[in-house]
């Protein structure tokens, strides 16, 4: 799909050529999906200070989770029932997050074995057993409703997406490695106020 230039638009997309009742299982939150939107409107509210007059010109965004080297500190959270967005469902998962160089964490709920997963080929795979927890950014939704769209090659653009927008990020604050990024690079509507001195 040339045409998608958002992550969010896949979901539209996803919306448009899934079952109504598919789609509403991949899209929606516990019960009255408070937490849900909760989640939407907390992270929306966290915004990045730019920085300026720093060489940017190389950025590195690989790091490494439990030991692991990785191309970008975004893993692909466990998705329950991918087969139900595509017939390729995790197979096509595994195979573009091995391309893209980060992890993909296999869901308890997968519509794939473990060992079907693994024989896609090379690629640094976790299993969820009940909980996963990392400080790592772990996305679900997007690969899914990207499956949907366009299978292997939908997740696999979504994830150069990711990649190049937290690339830019990066750029715009003035940070140039995953280790140079702190709190101080970020600003919360619960932060203190920052009083500046009039000229």
């Amino acid at each position: 799909m040339e045409s998608v230039t958002n992550v969010m638009e896949y979901e539209i997309l996803a919306k448009e050529k899934l079952p109504k009742m598919i789609y509403d299982y991949y899209a929606s939150g516990a019960e009255d999906q408070w937490t849900l939107q909760e989640n939407r409107n907390a992270f929306s509210r966290i915004l990045f200070r730019p920085r300026i007059l720093i060489d940017v010109s190389n950025i590195d965004t690989t790091t490494s989770v439990l030991g692991f080297k990785v191309s970008m500190p975004i893993m692909v959270a466990p998705t329950a029932m991918q087969k139900m967005a595509h017939p390729e469902g995790e197979y096509a998962t595994a195979r573009a997050t091995s391309a893209a160089g980060t992890i993909m964490t296999l869901s308890s709920g997968a519509t794939s074995s473990v060992e079907e997963v693994a024989s896609t080929g090379p690629g640094i795979r976790f299993f969820q057993l009940y909980r996963f927890c990392s400080i790592h950014l772990q996305i679900g939704r997007p690969v899914v409703f990207s499956l949907a769209v366009d299978g292997e090659v939908g997740v696999r653009k979504v994830l150069q997406m990711l990649h190049d927008e937290f690339e830019l990020t990066m750029a715009l604050s003035g940070c140039r490695s995953i280790k140079e990024i702190t709190r101080s690079h970020i600003t919360t509507p619960w932060d203190p106020p920052r009083i500046t001195p009039r000229l």
